[in-house]
């Protein structure tokens, strides 16, 4: 059995696959035995048939339809056994070191559950696309180090969570606090997993020797538009009430209604207000759900001290400080 599963979600993605699988072929001696699984969720492109006909090691699972990222990415650690598992978005293209470089910051110490990569951006590989994700008392999940000079990041530290574009994960933790929540679909869903290991006492690495040029939002075809913006604000709403317990929702109440507030502005300015506040409505109505309530984090006095110190990180974070998370 490999060491290393890499399960890479795809969807209509032949224009950036051959760069991917390739740059996976190509790691750097003694990196530990990994085996490359691609999640189809129903392409229409060839990008299937590409991997069938070129890249017969490549373990293939067609789905489908499209059934969202956080569906297939499931899909992949299930079928996998190693335990270790990357998850790689297809519109990456990774460094020969980064496979041992996400193994090595994760074996460091048995409570870390994920490792996180440094993501280059493809056209500017000197400027950052996202080196580990944070996220603060206002509700806004943000990537540190968004279109500042690479060269800032070069220390492995602690984040809030691991973005899940390139990312490494611990089995036996996800084993005990479930895999990506599929009422997400697609968006937040790595935040909510990195929220749901800290309330379990983990926590989350950036590992800045595991580079990886990135596109970005390839699927969705720009940072902003609405389908995503309408996704996140509905995921951002449910995040808040599935992992924060009601005292300390209502303790928050005041900066998350202001963050939500100013996130409505912003996305008024682009032409998008109603979309956001459409995705608000899907996600109040989503935490109502019989579904959502069964996936509610339950409080456990016994993770007081773990509650207390992700509090903390919402008001650092807030402030913009720097260090451990």
């Amino acid at each position: 059995m490999s060491e290393i599963t890499v399960v890479i979600p795809n969807y209509n993605g032949i224009k950036y696959l051959k760069d991917c699988l390739d740059s996976l072929h190509a790691q750097v001696p003694r990196t530990p035995e990994y085996e490359v699984l691609v999640v189809d969720n129903g392409s229409e492109d060839g990008s299937p048939e590409e991997i069938q006909r070129d890249y017969p090691g490549v373990k293939l699972i067609r789905l489908k339809k499209n059934t969202g990222f956080c569906h297939a990415v499931n899909v992949g650690i299930k079928e996998s056994g190693s335990p270790y598992i990357i998850l790689l978005n297809n519109d990456t293209k990774v460094k020969p070191r980064f496979i041992k470089s996400l193994y090595d910051a994760i074996v460091r110490d048995e409570k870390i559950f994920s490792a996180g990569a440094k993501m280059l951006m493809w056209d500017r590989p000197d400027l950052i696309d996202d080196a580990g994700d944070n996220y603060n008392a206002l509700g806004w999940a943000y990537a540190r180090g968004k279109g500042k000079p690479e060269t800032a990041y070069n220390r492995q530290t602690r984040v809030f969570s691991a973005c899940a574009g390139a990312a490494i994960y611990r089995r036996s933790i996800l084993e005990e606090i479930g895999l990506f929540d599929e009422l997400h679909f697609a968006y937040l869903e790595d935040l909510d997993l990195g929220y749901r290991a800290r309330i379990h006492g983990y926590y989350n690495v950036y590992a800045p020797r595991a580079e990886v040029l990135h596109y970005g939002s390839a699927s969705t075809g720009s940072r902003y538009n609405p389908r995503k913006t309408e996704l996140a604000s509905a995921n951002n709403v449910y995040l808040v009430w599935k992992n924060m317990p009601l005292l300390q929702l209502i303790w928050n109440l005041p900066l998350l209604a202001a963050g939500f507030f100013v996130k409505w502005l912003f996305f008024c300015r682009k032409g998008m207000g109603t979309i956001y506040l459409k995705g608000l409505v899907k996600g109040i109505r989503r935490c109502g759900s019989v579904q959502a309530r069964s996936h509610r984090v339950r409080f456990r006095p016994d993770r007081m001290e773990n509650y207390l110190k992700i509090q903390w990180l919402l008001y650092r974070n807030l402030l913009g400080f720097a260090g451990k998370n």
